[in-house]
């Protein structure tokens, strides 16, 4: 009773606008004072900091920077490049170029709302200048997005790890298949939807246009390979990864690709403070409403109450699914991954649940929810660029939501879809 009264709260301050980071240290200073008294409030500055400290945290804003320089230096434009030679030949081919770009992309961002601004602001114009429908175009770009929280470096997979204390290596690993599925099943319905629409192709497909693009794309490449190729051989974790993609996108944006100036560095470097700051002041306010739930056992309260309904684990994903689909609608992914995951890991531990799956299971599912109205962060983007009503857009994405649920579906009750190379390589 308690929990469902600390959550309406939470919402209630949400839906009247004030910043979910407040809501979450509003509520949970008040919890606080409510039932521990005045002399809890010196624990509070203490608490908050810890809960921001944490080392693996730091590649979030390491990962947010190196996507702003990448996006202000000249890379995502070179990687629209190569995609469109690959993909651009197929029926409705800007659409197809969207998801192959974003397919590279989140392989150096990890954040979709970072994929839909960079690719974007280039992609969606480009779509509507010839022709596509603004509702089609915003619709591609966006749900593509989506492959950045799936494929390794992702944001969201980073705090998932730290809240839950697991491996974020492996929970990298597990998103490889489970993205290029994701990213397979959306190009096969933004060709469906090119072929209702009658869109044309783009061009002839080359191979020395190919050969072309990669070579003016190949330093470009090399950002992944430096990224994950460090993380998987265990050379650096997770963190000093963050770091390299960081001065290894400032040579080759300064002294390579030669198009980032200190202005556009400037901007990067701001861009990637404000959006830095909001996780973390989510990561902090959130670790004073975890402690207050921890001290009345909470966690412990919902396992016992689930495993009294039921201890069929396939049941109980079934469950949790629906909690976190539905919390995706209305809360930031980083808010419900820090809100939300310790408080249900006691009882994903102890019905046989692996966390490494079930990392993967939310991750997906709070994807989904970037893309399902009201909060829809990345469909907000989109829309806004198309300059769209996000409820026609979402008439189109509905078909990509869809594919995005098989893929949920398929991680969830098919285990070795995202287990399977985690299993082969670390177990």
């Amino acid at each position: 009773m308690t929990m469902l009264l600390l959550f309406a709260a939470v919402l209630a301050l949400v839906l009247i606008d004030v910043p979910i980071a407040v809501s979450l240290g509003i509520v949970a200073v008040v919890a606080m004072l409510a039932s521990h008294g005045v002399e809890t409030l010196p624990n509070v500055a203490v608490v908050t900091y810890n809960g921001a400290t944490n080392f693996p945290l730091l590649a979030i804003p390491l990962f947010i920077l190196a996507g702003a320089i990448m996006n202000a230096s000249g890379i995502s434009r070179r990687l629209i490049a190569f995609a469109s030679s690959l993909f651009g030949w197929i029926r409705g081919g800007l659409a197809q170029v969207s998801i192959g770009a974003s397919l590279f992309f989140a392989e150096i961002s990890g954040s979709a709302v970072a994929d839909v601004a960079a690719l974007g602001s280039i992609l969606i114009p480009g779509m509507t200048s010839k022709g596509y429908p603004k509702a089609y175009a915003a619709a591609s770009m966006s749900s593509a997005a989506t492959l950045a929280v799936i494929i390794p470096p992702s944001i969201p997979m980073i705090l998932y790890a730290v809240m839950a204390e697991t491996s974020v290596v492996q929970l990298f690993v597990a998103g490889i298949v489970p993205g290029l599925i994701g990213a397979a099943g959306l190009m096969g319905v933004a060709y469906f939807l090119a072929r209702r629409y009658d869109l044309p192709r783009e061009a002839a497909f080359s191979l020395a246009v190919v050969w072309s693009t990669f070579k003016n794309a190949l330093w470009a490449f090399l950002l992944p390979v430096i990224i994950l190729g460090g993380i998987f051989g265990g050379v650096v974790t997770a963190t000093e990864g963050a770091a390299l993609a960081v001065i290894a996108a400032l040579a080759i944006g300064l002294l390579i690709y030669r198009e980032l100036d200190l202005r556009q560095l400037r901007t990067a470097v701001i861009d990637g403070g404000v959006q830095t700051a909001i996780v973390m002041l989510l990561v902090a306010t959130s670790a004073l409403l975890g402690t207050y739930l921890s001290e009345i056992q909470a966690p412990q309260h919902l396992a016992r109450m689930v495993a009294d309904f039921t201890s069929n684990k396939w049941l109980v994903l079934a469950l949790l699914n629906v909690l976190f689909l539905f919390l995706g609608m209305f809360l930031h992914s980083a808010a419900a991954i820090i809100l939300v995951v310790p408080i249900v890991m006691p009882l994903v531990r102890s019905v046989g649940i692996d966390p490494v799956h079930f990392g993967l299971i939310v991750t997906i599912n709070l994807g989904i929810g970037q893309q399902t109205p009201p909060v829809a962060s990345v469909l907000m983007v989109a829309s806004s660029i198309a300059k769209a009503s996000v409820w026609e857009v979402t008439k189109v994405n509905v078909w990509y939501i869809a594919i995005l649920v098989v893929v949920l579906m398929l991680v969830t009750y098919v285990p070795v879809t995202g287990m399977g190379l985690v299993n082969l390589f670390y177990r």
